[in-house]
């Protein structure tokens, strides 16, 4: 069973490897005649193939195996009123996939009273970053911990403001599997909790962060901006949990925002927004301070 849970836990990389064996096999027919290169791209086209079975087979019974964790509530990472996407409250996985810690995360889209964000398929199918509210939106740390993970040198793309530029963003999105979950999430800081916990805000700004690897953090504190990297249609913030610090072999926790309002209720409870659901967020005074911008040197 450990061996399963092991296997299962890094069919990502399994199946990454898998494609470009199977890849590599599929260039043999442009290379000269030869037993020896004959054998070795056979043996590379088993090996992809034996590989993909793999990363399938092991899906479906290894997930049953997974440890269950109860919600974790942490501070949202975000202050305001929000849209709530992709949400767990609806659907698990909410994002499709349990692929790179996701099968609980979130996406908030930021929507202030009296301010909207562009309509989706009004106008060019590809908008400017800088049209979104959400773009430098100040995004905190959800939990007390250690900062374990820090990137953010990855560009602000264009938001896919239509259906021609969602599929583009789906072709694009192919792509960047190929190049791991680092192209997925974009731009994002990982924190470990005192609790051993994970806590990933993903999709920040370029050259946003304003923490370091190895910084102690308080929840509620400003570590970077809103931005539009990774594989994101807008400017928004993607917060998810995991069990492990890679997103690689990463499992997705369940967890709450503490003391929000969802949707015209003045209730605070512990709670996230289920999709196309509004949350308010109030950030206590408390909270620290922003600080200073660390040195890339």
């Amino acid at each position: 069973m450990r061996l399963l849970l092991r296997i299962y836990r890094v069919r990502g990389v399994i199946l990454l490897i898998a494609v470009a064996l199977c890849l590599l096999g599929a260039l043999r027919r442009f290379l000269p005649e030869g037993e020896v290169i004959e054998a070795t791209f056979l043996v590379l086209s088993w090996l992809g193939i034996a590989g993909l079975l793999i990363a399938v087979l092991v899906a479906m019974p290894a997930a049953r195996l997974l440890p269950e964790y109860g919600s974790i509530s942490v501070v949202s990472p975000v202050a305001g009123r929000w849209l709530g996407m992709n949400s767990p409250v609806d659907k698990v996985p909410s994002h499709g996939v349990r692929a790179y810690g996701q099968a609980y995360a979130i996406d908030l889209v930021y929507e202030p009273v009296g301010k909207k964000r562009p309509a989706f398929g009004e106008g060019p199918a590809m908008r400017s970053p800088e049209e979104y509210p959400a773009f430098g939106q100040p995004v905190r740390a959800m939990v007390d911990g250690e900062v374990v993970a820090v990137l953010d040198t990855l560009r602000d793309h264009r938001a896919r403001s239509s259906m021609s530029g969602i599929v583009y963003m789906m072709i694009e999105g192919a792509i960047r599997e190929l190049a791991g979950p680092k192209f997925i999430i974009g731009n994002h800081v990982t924190i470990r909790s005192d609790d051993g916990v994970f806590a990933v805000v993903a999709h920040i700004k370029n050259g946003s962060a304003f923490v370091n690897v190895g910084d102690r953090v308080r929840a509620g504190q400003e570590i970077a901006e809103c931005g539009n990297s990774g594989n994101s249609s807008e400017p928004h913030v993607h917060a998810q949990l995991m069990d492990r610090r890679s997103a690689w072999t990463g499992q997705g926790v369940p967890f709450s925002f503490v003391d929000v309002r969802i949707g015209d209720t003045e209730q605070l409870q512990n709670a996230l927004p289920g999709n196309l659901q509004h949350v308010t967020i109030d950030m206590p005074a408390s909270v620290p301070a922003r600080p200073a911008k660390p040195s890339k040197e």
